[in-house]
């Protein structure tokens, strides 16, 4: 789940952008101003986070072929926790800041109405089946911890090294050159937070980033990956995946996996493992998933709010926006704050109608957040954002030389 670490804004913008808010309190227009999309409802029909892209055409067809809904979502999900080369789920995940992986999902069965979930699990790669597992072998809900790999082990999943040489080698270049900069508090949400002031940093940013490549070819980072593990200790990710599905029948699931916020205090769980706000599913009305800042989608218990709000009559649209909307009044419109966070919703509906809706446009101005489809068809889609622009990288920093991290498909 993840502050967005992307794209900045200038102070001219964010006036803006404040202006713009407290514009759209104002306005009863504002559902008009976000006017959704016409769509076709169609079923089945399976909705996730883009990193889910590869992998739905394989789901799809085992959702159409009768499949149960849980076991296709768990089918996109799997993708991602399997890939070593995927760094914020499952194997190869970024550690906490001891440079252990602890991973976290939970799911939703909305045909049973049933609910498991898992949190700071270790050693085990697959939590997403895990959660599952607690569903189907354990009276309970949720397990963390050791307990939740004990509990692992004994339904037969295998204890496995989840640190890549990869993720172990950006970890070692962040405890050298950057673990100071860490998640001890005051967080964003505490009065007595500002934003660090880096005018009097002695050392240029050419150079410090000079130092980092030479240390990252000494410690044997790939050339091709060096400046992009670099740009992950400048901004440490975060990562998630949410899936929902529905079949021809109505029935649906929804299923969150990730390894969370990189190197986070030992035992962080934001939103991911949380039922309710990083994935809700009610079988009456529909399904919801979060990727994003974490810690505020469990203060506003996004899925559950969203799933709610199309219950009284909301579109997918409208129940997302209201949501983000939460977050916005939070933080009473405080673009100072709003800039470095940053949330994504997943929405299906029980008809098969659905939506995307994010916080901001994107990480970048060439990089919108995205949702990925199937419904007979396989896209990707653009997100309908609250606000205009991008978030912004945190911890911030000066804007960097041109040229020394550029954009490539290492850091998405």
């Amino acid at each position: 789940m993840s502050i967005s670490r992307r794209g900045f804004l200038s102070s001219a913008a964010v006036a803006s952008l404040a202006a713009s808010v407290n514009a759209q309190d104002k306005d009863k227009n504002d559902t008009a101003r976000h006017a959704e999309p016409l769509r076709a409802a169609k079923r089945p029909i399976i909705v996730c986070a883009n990193n889910g892209f590869p992998y739905l055409d394989n789901a799809y067809s085992l959702l159409k072929n009768g499949g149960d809904t849980l076991d296709a979502a768990m089918n996109v999900v799997q993708g991602p926790e399997n890939d070593p080369f995927e760094d914020s789920v499952g194997l190869g995940g970024l550690p906490n800041e001891d440079g252990v992986v602890e991973l976290d999902a939970c799911c939703m069965h909305g045909p049973t109405r049933r609910a498991g979930s898992v949190g700071g699990v270790r050693n085990i790669k697959n939590v997403s089946l895990v959660a599952k597992a607690v569903i189907e072998h354990t009276g309970h809900v949720m397990l963390v911890g050791e307990g939740a790999e004990r509990f692992a082990v004994a339904m037969g999943f295998p204890r496995e090294n989840l640190l890549t040489e990869r993720s172990r080698k950006t970890w070692q270049l962040w405890k050298e050159f950057h673990s100071t900069d860490d998640w001890w508090g005051p967080g964003m949400a505490s009065p007595q937070w500002k934003a660090p002031d880096t005018s009097s940093n002695s050392e240029p940013w050419n150079e410090r980033l000079q130092r980092m490549e030479k240390r990252a070819s000494a410690i044997g980072i790939d050339p091709e990956f060096r400046m992009a593990a670099i740009h992950r200790i400048v901004f440490p990710p975060t990562g998630t995946i949410h899936c929902s599905a529905l079949n021809e029948k109505g029935e649906m699931s929804g299923v969150t996996t990730t390894s969370g916020l990189a190197f986070k205090l030992p035992g962080r769980c934001g939103d991911s493992p949380i039922i309710g706000a990083g994935c809700y599913t009610d079988q009456d009305v529909g399904s919801a998933g979060a990727t994003g800042a974490g810690e505020e989608n469990i203060k506003v218990a996004g899925a559950h709010t969203i799933v709610e709000n199309m219950r009284h009559g909301m579109s997918p649209q409208e129940a997302g926006m209201d949501a983000l909307k939460r977050i916005v009044r939070n933080y009473n419109n405080d673009m100072a704050r709003l800039k470095f966070l940053d949330m994504t919703y997943y929405i299906l509906r029980k008809d098969g109608a659905y939506a995307g809706v994010s916080l901001w446009e994107g990480y970048s101005p060439t990089e919108p957040h995205k949702i990925a489809v199937h419904d007979g068809t396989r896209r990707s889609e653009k997100t309908v954002p609250l606000l205009k622009g991008a978030s912004q990288e945190f911890p911030p920093f000066p804007t960097l030389p041109a040229g020394l991290i550029q954009e490539s498909e290492y850091y998405k």
